[in-house]
């Protein structure tokens, strides 16, 4: 409790007993104010005016249980978001059946953590129309006898098509999940939709060598560049050594998939939108 007089600078103080009562002595004629105030209740004020040698006593005062105000945020975090945003990506394909998951039509799409880079990478790589897409590629390489150390027939097809697939898997894994993830950087092709042609055609060749960091900013796509120079050195282990030539073989190979993403990034922003049924625009993520 404390007692405020008109002309005081401070208050006076003091505490109830167990039965809530209380009292303050030598108290100076005149007008008063009391604050009764109680852990957990709305704190109640009472005003009188102390007579001349009268003994004032304060009617019953109640005191109620304080409002409480309770805010809700109603959200998902940068992770949550992500989660729902790749899970959405998972369902875009081309003429709803070829795979096109490295594509955000988000520009401000949430970051990836790790996890997500690596979910991506493995649904790409493992997705079947991805399998059969490299029986198709096997096949026109054992007519094209391209690698003869293979040879022809079943044995053959076998080779050409695990060695197709161990280089699209390689490059996949690690071009687009081990090292954005040490790198801290977006593996996706982010949709810029806007502008005269030109401009986005410079903007989608420009993808091979410029990625967007986890930070939201731009910068040299090094996991692209490093990925496919690291896909075709391990190419170098298993494709025939009379069909290979040493570092000309990598650098001439990391050169081809490097176009191939060019490529790729052209018909990501000009055709593939317009082929592509289910596209992700959910949720921006906020700055």
């Amino acid at each position: 409790m404390s007692l405020k007089r008109e002309g005081q600078t401070s208050d006076t103080e003091t505490f109830s007993d167990d039965d809530g009562q209380f009292y303050f002595s030598n108290v100076a004629p005149g007008s008063f104010q009391l604050t009764i105030t109680s852990a957990g209740l709305a704190s109640q004020q009472f005003s009188g005016t102390l007579n001349p040698g009268e003994s004032y006593l304060t009617p019953l005062i109640r005191l109620t249980i304080a409002t409480q105000v309770t805010e809700v945020h109603v959200g998902l975090t940068l992770d949550e978001l992500a989660d729902v945003q790749i899970k959405e990506q998972e369902n875009q394909r081309v003429l709803g059946i070829i795979p096109n998951f490295y594509v955000s039509y988000v520009p401000n799409a949430a970051p990836l953590a790790p996890k997500h880079k690596f979910e991506l990478a493995w649904r790409s790589a493992t997705d079947p129309v991805t399998l059969a897409g490299v029986g198709v590629l096997a096949g026109v390489e054992q007519a094209a006898d391209r690698w003869g150390a293979y040879g022809q027939g079943a044995q053959g097809y076998a080779k050409r098509y695990g060695a197709t697939y161990v280089n699209i898997f390689s490059g996949t894994l690690i071009g687009g999940a081990v090292l954005p993830s040490l790198l801290k950087q977006d593996p996706r092709y982010f949709y810029k939709g806007r502008g005269s042609k030109v401009s986005r055609i410079l903007y989608a060749m420009g993808n091979s060598v410029i990625c967007k960091g986890d930070n939201g900013k731009w910068q040299p796509n090094y996991s692209n560049v490093l990925g496919s120079f690291a896909a075709a050195g391990i190419a170098t282990f298993y494709y025939p050594a009379n069909d290979r030539r040493g570092s000309s073989f990598v650098l001439s190979t990391a050169l081809i998939r490097l176009g191939e993403t060019s490529l790729a990034g052209v018909l990501q922003e000009l055709v593939f939108p317009k082929l592509t049924p289910k596209r992700s625009m959910r949720g921006q993520a906020q700055p």
